[in-house]
């Protein structure tokens, strides 16, 4: 338990950010309706930018003394940017969905035609 002793590092994200990545992996396994998917697939997504922002913060460099040429705080900005155009195309599909069939369960989906 020396990471409870240790002021917040890189590892403390490292943690959280796994942690993250667990619980949206695990939503998106057990959900069965298309908005907790999404929630699951919002929480991977927020694992990679806790991650990035620890890969690119100066603790992290100085203890492995690599320069990941990647801002992580630029890149979540990014991911930040795509998640939201990502929300909003979700919520139209699954708007949609749900005035063609009444319900946003997603084992229906195998009756769309494309």
């Amino acid at each position: 338990m020396d990471l409870l002793t240790q002021p917040i590092g890189a590892t403390h994200y490292l943690i959280v950010g796994a942690i993250l990545f667990v619980c949206g992996l695990l939503c998106m396994a057990v959900k069965r309706n298309a908005v907790g998917l999404l929630m699951g697939v919002e929480l991977v997504l927020n694992a990679a930018l806790v991650n990035w922002v620890a890969f690119s913060s100066k603790s992290f460099r100085a203890d492995v003394d690599v320069a990941l040429g990647l801002d992580g705080h630029l890149a979540a900005l990014f991911v930040i940017i795509l998640a939201a155009g990502e929300a909003a195309a979700a919520l139209a599909i699954a708007l949609n969905f749900y005035n063609n069939h009444a319900t946003i369960d997603v084992d229906r989906g195998d009756q769309l035609k494309g």
